[in-house]
């Protein structure tokens, strides 16, 4: 069996704003959440979902996949929806 894991990634969150790209241990908190997704059994392709260019770019600059998803989404389950 293989899976798609979708990541929504929003740059513009009230309670944290630039969230995804805040570095945890000298590691995006992006490319960690994309990293454990990948390695999970079953997987064979993650995509992030995002609003923002920054975080579509930084994703494209190590090798992942993003897609860009409307600014309307209210929620990760919009944006999930969108990709």
């Amino acid at each position: 069996m293989s899976a798609v894991a979708i990541i929504p990634a929003r740059y513009a969150s009230s309670r944290y704003p630039g969230k995804p790209l805040v570095e945890v241990a000298g590691v995006a908190m992006i490319r960690r959440v994309w990293a454990i997704a990948r390695a999970a059994r079953g997987v064979s392709r993650v995509v992030v979902a995002t609003d923002d260019a920054r975080i579509f770019d930084f994703v494209r600059g190590f090798g992942g996949e993003a897609v860009m998803t409307p600014e309307s989404c209210r929620n990760g389950t919009e944006r999930t929806q969108a990709a």
